[in-house]
């Protein structure tokens, strides 16, 4: 039995914080819960309501900081998933497709959904899913 009852933060090092912002406030629609001029930059995914808010935090490298792998054994980060609702998720992929990002599509090793994925700024792999 776990004392666990959710994911709260996932926090990214990114080369170009401006960028990063555009993508996951902008293009993702992750909701800025910081001030906007403070550092690290903090958005909120998923439900308001929540005691504890599931947030995704941008920390900006130094400048000059090497661009990370290309490869994924020898990145640091996999991959981040965000949860769609299914009646969402189609309208996601539009959207994302309207934004210019290349959509992969994979099917889930054990959870019954939909997923697909994009890369962000940093060439981070973005997850999508809904349960089906």
């Amino acid at each position: 039995m776990t004392m666990i009852r959710g994911l709260a933060e996932i926090v990214l090092s990114v080369h170009d914080l401006d960028a990063s912002l555009r993508f996951y406030r902008d293009t993702l629609g992750l909701t800025l819960v910081s001030e906007p001029a403070f550092r690290p930059v903090f958005l909120r995914a998923g439900d308001p309501a929540v005691t504890v808010p599931q947030l995704v935090v941008l920390v900006p490298l130094p400048a000059g900081t090497p661009p990370f792998p290309a490869a994924k054994p020898g990145r640091t980060l996999h991959h981040l998933a965000f949860e769609l609702a299914p009646a969402d998720f189609d309208a996601m992929r539009d959207h994302l497709t309207a934004q210019g990002l290349s959509i992969r599509t994979g099917q889930h090793p054990v959870i019954p959904s939909r997923t697909m994925y994009v890369d962000d700024p940093d060439g981070n792999e973005v997850e999508f899913i809904a349960g089906t």
